[in-house]
């Protein structure tokens, strides 16, 4: 039987533990990398003019906000991905691949960091005195959920072969 990969997993327990968010999962054979985009959705019910990142208006019904995090092979990656252009960035080792515990502890600190971010979301469309909205990480709560994660399991993923 197949030994099931980081790549395996991940899927398998997005689409079970993420199930109130929308998901897409970016594997880049070539550079190494593993992207977990999340995307969350709001009515932007008054009509407000927003403008995003890029200065773009939208006066859009409903308004979509997109981030990604990334896992990259630290041996592998040609170019390290910037921690500002991603919500986080965890590195994992060659093939040997990440910590079950890591992704686990991922998982459940990404469940909290998307509630709270729909919550502020709603509340950056409601409230005229905020003035721009983004999911925040912690990478100290991530490293407390993995060590949570980690008391129940400590074995490798490797990763995925192609």
């Amino acid at each position: 039987m197949k030994k099931e990969t980081m790549l395996d997993y991940l899927d398998k327990e997005l689409n079970e533990k993420i199930r109130d968010f929308d998901t897409a999962i970016d594997w880049d054979t070539r550079n190494h990398t593993i992207e977990v985009v999340v995307r969350l959705f709001a009515e932007n019910k008054d009509g407000e003019t927003i403008d995003d990142a890029q200065g773009v208006l939208s006066e859009e019904e409903v308004i979509e906000f997109e981030d990604g995090v990334i896992f990259y092979n630290e041996q592998k990656t040609k170019q390290k991905p910037d921690s500002q252009d991603y919500l986080a960035v965890i590195p994992f080792d060659g093939k040997k691949g990440i910590q079950q515990s890591t992704i686990d502890g991922f998982l459940v600190y990404l469940n909290e960091v998307l509630i709270d971010g729909q919550d502020d979301l709603l509340e950056f469309l409601t409230n005229p005195e905020k003035e721009s909205f983004e999911l925040v990480w912690d990478m100290e709560q991530f490293n407390k959920a993995v060590e949570q994660a980690e008391k129940e399991t400590n074995s490798y993923l490797p990763y995925p072969s192609y």
